[in-house]
């Protein structure tokens, strides 16, 4: 049973991201809340302040009764209501008509109730608090500040003229009345808003970051672009203008024309080569500035990483494979689950290279154990390497690139 429920934590917790996972709790309260305050403002009072008489007990069942089908409706137009106010989706007007005709039929009951005495002043005035959060919460979500601030401010005379035609001589309970409509509703505006407000701006973080991240990969392109251009674009204008020159000699006969492709040649060949060197230059990356880069990038995110690296003369082809494990890890460690923790180890350890990265928090590996490994393990292949990785502990994952070394180690 333990296994079961540790698996369903890591399938629908574990494998959303931040903003998802403040997203579902923010729901999971706003589901709670009607029901709380039903039990609280509603239920708890009506059992100790209701007349114990025929109709005022009957009045009070079906009070409850409406209660709880308005929860229930809450809960059903609250993940609606979001979507809408994140700009997922509109709401269709007619998903309103069912929880506001439950919101009038629960005041009109609690202002009969008063009407005929049958309820004290003061659970009354909970009543109404309770029915117009569980509408309310909701509704805040779906029209602007001004237009339900508007509404509420209508709905608080409505029934405050009621009330005061139902019991003419009770003027402090008319007013508390007026106080508690005023309360509710605000409050209600207040959680559903803020929470709301505090998931769109989420949100556009978790957007904004990956713009970023395609922006940085597009400049990256941009810059490979360039540089090629100006490997290339020289000597391409050269070659043509010398083959030119020889097709023309040639058709002269003219022996100069064997020197012109001859350096056509030299050209080309030049050309390969620093072809070779950019493409080398931006496949490998420095495993110095990789550390160093993973220790701030990670700290930037408010994930404490400890960085320890042995001084070793590695290998060019080594300290590129490593660098990109170290890249590749710290993307992830930000990605994929929800880690506070961080540790990078370099170490030399009889002929071979230790590269180690651990962190808590671990989520889904390496998106699922998709392409990141199996690119890792790539490249380490290409200079005998391996690499492991895998949970070590609850909720802790180890990656570990084990490489060995030649002659050229100190």
């Amino acid at each position: 049973m333990l296994g079961r429920i540790r698996g369903m934590r890591e399938r629908h917790w574990r494998a959303r991201s931040k903003a998802e996972r403040v997203e579902l709790t923010t729901l999971g309260m706003w589901h709670l809340a009607p029901w709380l305050l039903s039990l609280s403002w509603l239920l708890m009072p009506l059992i100790g302040g209701l007349r114990h008489r025929p109709v005022p007990l009957a009045l009070g069942a079906l009070l409850l009764t409406v209660g709880a089908a308005q929860c229930a409706a809450a809960d059903r137009l609250t993940r609606p209501a979001l979507d809408h106010y994140l700009g997922r989706a509109t709401l269709p007007g007619r998903a309103l008509g069912a929880p506001a005709a439950l919101l009038g039929a629960a005041l009109a009951l609690i202002v009969a109730l008063t009407a005929l005495d049958g309820i004290e002043s003061w659970t009354g005035r909970l009543a109404m608090g309770a029915v117009l959060m569980a509408f309310g919460q909701p509704y805040a979500l779906l029209v602007p500040m001004p237009v339900y601030l508007r509404r509420a401010g209508a709905l608080a005379v409505v029934l405050v003229a009621a009330l005061g035609l139902a019991r003419p001589d009770d003027g402090a309970g008319v007013l508390g009345a007026a106080l508690t409509v005023a309360f509710g509703a605000l409050l209600a505006l207040g959680a559903g808003r803020s929470g709301a407000w505090t998931l769109s701006v989420l949100w556009e973080a978790e957007r904004a970051r990956e713009v970023e991240a395609r922006l940085a990969v597009a400049e990256e392109r941009l810059r490979f672009g360039r540089d090629l251009h100006d490997v290339l674009g020289r000597n391409l204008s050269v070659i043509s203008l010398k083959s030119e020159l020889a097709v023309q000699l040639a058709r002269r006969g003219r022996p100069e024309a064997v020197e012109q492709m001859i350096e056509v040649q030299r050209i080309a060949q030049e050309s390969q080569r620093e072809v070779r060197e950019v493409v080398r230059g931006y496949r490998e990356a420095d495993l110095t500035a990789e550390l160093a880069g993973a220790k701030g990038v990670l700290g930037a995110a408010g994930i404490e990483c400890e960085v320890t690296a042995e001084d070793a003369a590695l290998p060019v082809p080594v300290q590129s494979a490593l660098a990109w494990v170290v890249r590749e890890a710290a993307t992830n460690v930000l990605r994929h689950g929800d880690a506070r923790r961080c540790a990078v180890e370099l170490v030399t350890r009889k002929g071979h290279v230790v590269l180690t990265v651990e962190n808590d928090g671990a989520g889904e590996p390496f998106g699922g154990g998709g392409s990141g490994l199996v690119g890792l393990r790539e490249r380490l292949a290409a200079v005998d390497g391996t690499l492991t990785a895998g949970p070590v502990g609850e909720g802790r994952f180890r990656l570990q690139a084990r490489v060995p070394l030649g002659p050229v180690t100190s």
